[in-house]
């Protein structure tokens, strides 16, 4: 299951891969996001980071031999203000993971990942405010606020999470919700959005709810790229 998106960036699953720099990117987890439910008395059970793990297992690793870096391009967990022991132990865990098919781990910082700190440094790994591949220029951040100027020099495409893409098609009285990327413009370059490795949701359907962050102006000129046994070309977000 692999699509190119961009000249040398693919889809691999809810993933993308830069074949120049061997970089296999991920992001949205927000890993004890049940436990949050669960103290609200939302009772849902955890089985996050089980599929989590069972996805990439399945869908994503064995299609990205070779990677050297994986980076979680933000909100890794899920509290805000405090580090849960749900949040602790599985953070810690699929660090190893990531460890274990690559040599270096890249942790970008999202809005929900103000105290990722502590977890990160008990594991080796640093946590960063964005994070520029050079061969391919291509700029990763988490997409909660805009980029400055400098931070944009000498980038063709920018990376983003942060907005958990999906998009629901109709099939008479049906619809199913699918986990999608989307590709489009911000500043002239080219940007992505990332769908979320998050199976608590499917997201936001992208032709129905509000837009979070504020990179995308007009959602509807965003080219879709839904998720499902394969990856699917589904034109522009307003024709659907």
């Amino acid at each position: 299951m692999k699509k190119e998106i961009v000249k040398g960036i693919e889809i691999i699953d809810l993933a993308l891969f830069l074949k120049a720099e061997k970089l296999l990117a991920i992001t949205d987890l927000q890993l004890g996001y049940e436990g949050m439910l669960n103290s609200q008395g939302v009772f849902v059970p955890r089985l996050n980071f089980e599929e989590i793990k069972r996805r990439l297992g399945d869908k994503t690793f064995p299609h990205a031999k070779g990677a050297e870096k994986i980076l979680v391009n933000g909100d890794l967990k899920h509290e805000f203000g405090e580090i849960s022991r749900q949040e602790w132990r599985e953070v810690a865990e699929l660090i190893e993971l990531l460890k274990a098919h690559c040599k270096e781990v890249i942790l970008v910082k999202g809005n929900h990942d103000a105290i990722l700190g502590p977890i990160a440094k008990s594991m080796g790994v640093k946590v960063v405010e964005h994070y520029f591949a050079e061969k391919s220029k291509t700029l990763f951040i988490h997409g909660h606020k805009e980029p400055g100027k400098e931070l944009l020099k000498g980038a063709e495409t920018i990376v983003i999470g942060h907005e958990h893409p999906a998009v629901s098609i109709k099939d008479g009285v049906k619809s199913e919700t699918y986990k999608c990327f989307l590709r489009g413009k911000y500043k002239g370059k080219t940007l992505i959005v990332m769908p979320s490795l998050n199976f608590v949701s499917m997201g936001s359907d992208v032709t129905k709810s509000e837009i979070l962050g504020p990179m995308i102006s007009n959602v509807n000129e965003f080219e879709v790229f839904a998720v499902e046994d394969k990856v699917y070309y589904m034109g522009k977000a307003g024709s659907l």
